[in-house]
């Protein structure tokens, strides 16, 4: 088993902390440390000079992100390691003393379908006095059910999932994307012994309300996981009915008081004041009261709910054609060419051979639960080259080295007999899904020619084209979706059609 560690970093001085306690530690290092320096213009080393970084010194590599954000500098760690796991930390965190001890004895006793272990996140608080709203804020991340500050998943797995979301451009809700992701294609992420703590560094007063660009983020997960991915996810949906209500009623105010409806406004405005203190309220009395943080929380509570909404807003805009799409219900498979090699007009079983890694995806779709069909031209019946029972004869000998088939559908006919189940006509794939109780659009059909893809596209369903050396290149250019090979194809019909 290897191990690679990913730091995406901002150039916090924080991460000289993170680095100093894994240099001090005695357990297995990983293979490679890269460090994804996301800064837009890297003005100033990472590391400054004559610091000692002892035995991981020769191990670390500096990535360039270029401030595309925590997502994408993640995705450049990765895609840059060759390792069975990769570990992630964010870049403000300090490693426990017996971190990576743990980290090993943690991804040793993890077997699939566990791919993914996330160590224990402690905030430390402050013990003369109670703590600030954003000492609050920043201990709920101890309760989060998923967070890559620190957490290790396989990279097979990461592959599989084509990696984190890179629309998700700021450190919110990218961890919670992935890891819905992984668990809706049947994975498992467990609780690992390794602990981290997340000190609260200082910070500006309007934290609080920069923070709320976010929003958009909450936007884009309602787009592509449903409104109720909060109940999945494990995170609370906060105050955003409250933010509306009380940013309603600040617009019911105004426009009373513009129009001359002073009623009106005095009606909306005094909503508006009344929400407005009970928000500020709750967050000034649970924290040390003190004059700063009154004021502070005053200012914040005005500001905060109307620029909660506007972001709101803003996301639900901007991600309006982002539409999820659900893993496959069905994979519909080509026969010849795709499953098993082109044998002509072949009916005899012992000339069957399997694709490459044919096995392996057939199985990967069987474990997670979806349906497995095949879709096939045999003109060569109504050539009468073979016989209908030599083509289940050969049906039953792929099953016997791939695995049960769900449901098979074959059009026996030439290409002149004018049926309408002959590829690229939709027939087939109509049929089988009928068979299958699904609707078209929720299949996938891999193939290897452009009548595969034709057929596909012309029943409502999704193509993904496997080239072989008989596919033409005009047939790969026009496809929607070109996969390496099946398994490749099979990890797509998985992780869904990102729109």
């Amino acid at each position: 088993m290897t191990v690679d560690l990913v730091i995406p970093t901002i150039g916090r001085r924080s991460l000289v902390d993170l680095l100093c306690a894994l240099a001090e530690q005695s357990g297995p290092l990983p293979d490679n440390i890269f460090l994804v320096d996301d800064r837009r213009r890297a003005a100033t080393p990472l590391i400054e000079r004559g610091i000692d970084l002892g035995r991981i010194c020769g191990r670390i590599h500096l990535l360039h992100g270029g401030g595309r954000g925590p997502a994408a500098a993640r995705n450049l760690g990765w895609r840059s390691s060759s390792a069975d796991w990769i570990a992630f930390l964010d870049d403000d965190v300090v490693p426990g003393p017996e971190w990576l001890v743990q980290l090993a004895l943690d991804l040793e006793t993890a077997a699939l379908p566990i791919a993914a272990s996330q160590g224990e996140l402690r905030v430390p608080r402050p013990s003369n006095r109670r703590p600030t709203d954003w000492e609050r804020n920043v201990a709920g991340l101890e309760g989060a059910r998923w967070i890559t500050a620190d957490m290790a998943v396989r990279r097979s797995v990461l592959q599989e999932l084509g990696g984190f979301d890179e629309r998700f451009a700021r450190a919110f809700r990218e961890d919670a994307e992935l890891a819905l992701r992984l668990t809706a294609a049947g994975y498992q992420i467990v609780d690992g012994r390794r602990q981290v703590q997340h000190p609260v560094r200082p910070t500006s007063p309007w934290v609080s309300v920069r923070a709320q660009a976010g929003n958009a983020d909450d936007a884009l997960m309602t787009h592509l996981h449903g409104p109720r991915w909060y109940e999945r996810a494990g995170s609370a949906r906060g105050r955003r009915p409250m933010h509306l209500g009380i940013s309603l009623a600040l617009l019911v105010g105004l426009i009373g008081m513009a129009t001359g409806r002073r009623w009106l406004g005095r009606i909306g405005l005094g909503g508006w004041a009344a929400g407005t203190a009970e928000f500020a309220w709750r967050r000034i009395a649970p924290g040390p009261r003190t004059p700063g943080e009154i004021a502070t929380m005053l200012a914040t509570s005005v500001a905060i709910p109307p620029l909660a909404v506007m972001h709101w807003l803003r996301g639900l805009w901007r991600w309006r054609a982002v539409r999820p799409v659900p893993t496959a219900a069905a994979v519909l498979f080509d026969r010849d060419g795709t499953l098993v090699e082109d044998v002509p007009y072949n009916g005899d079983p012992d000339r069957v051979v399997a694709m490459p890694r044919a096995r392996a995806a057939l199985d990967r779709l069987r474990a997670r639960g979806i349906l497995v069909g095949v879709v096939s031209n045999q003109s060569g019946v109504a050539r009468g080259l073979i016989s209908l029972d030599q083509v289940q004869s050969v049906n039953r000998r792929l099953e016997q080295l791939l695995g049960p088939v769900d449901s098979w559908a074959v059009c026996p006919h030439g290409p002149g007999d004018a049926c309408e189940c002959r590829k690229p006509a939709p027939g087939l794939v109509l049929r089988i899904a009928a068979e299958l109780g699904v609707q078209p659009e929720q299949c996938v059909v891999v193939g290897d020619i452009g009548s595969d893809v034709e057929a596909a596209l012309a029943a409502g369903a999704r193509a993904i084209l496997v080239p072989t050396d008989r596919t033409r290149p005009e047939e790969v250019a026009a496809a929607p979706e070109v996969a390496r090979d099946l398994l490749d194809a099979v990890n797509r019909a998985l992780r869904g059609n990102a729109a």
